[in-house]
């Protein structure tokens, strides 16, 4: 489903790493693990942690990650009606890969996610009535 209004901005931007010292510090020494969180909440547990992460890690290696991670980066922005900023998704992980995973762990955490327990822990979570807010795609519905 398309939503017909525009695209809002992100919760916090691309430079604002520091904002999240966890976060910061998890995605500059084991980026595969930030990647493979991400991958798990935004596949809603079709793809695991370990799984997604090892193909980061692999790709990582073959020097192609960017043509891989982009594509989560675009998943998010279309999920959650948020702009292509400050450039083409590619772009941001290619040229800022690391600050782009933090905004996207950032954005998904702000989202009410705990990106820690993954995608079934939060719905689990959400069934038990721990607070974890529902995906709304397009707005809100009366």
């Amino acid at each position: 489903m398309h939503s017909s209004r525009a695209p809002g901005p992100w919760s916090t931007g691309l430079c604002d790493c520091f904002s999240d010292w966890e976060s910061c510090c998890l995605t500059y020494w084991c980026p595969c693990v930030t990647f493979g969180q991400i991958a798990e909440i935004v596949d809603e547990g079709a793809t695991s942690c370990v799984a997604s992460g090892a193909l980061y890690l692999l790709l990582l290696w073959a020097g192609v990650v960017c043509c891989y991670s982009c594509t989560y980066r675009s998943k998010i922005r279309k999920k959650y009606g948020l702009e292509e900023s400050p450039c083409g998704d590619c772009l941001v992980h290619c040229f800022c890969g690391l600050c782009a995973l933090c905004q996207e762990y950032r954005e998904l955490q702000n989202k009410g996610f705990n990106m820690g327990i993954g995608w079934h822990g939060n719905v689990d979570a959400n069934n038990r009535g721990v607070a974890v807010p529902p995906v709304v795609e397009g707005g809100m519905i009366r």
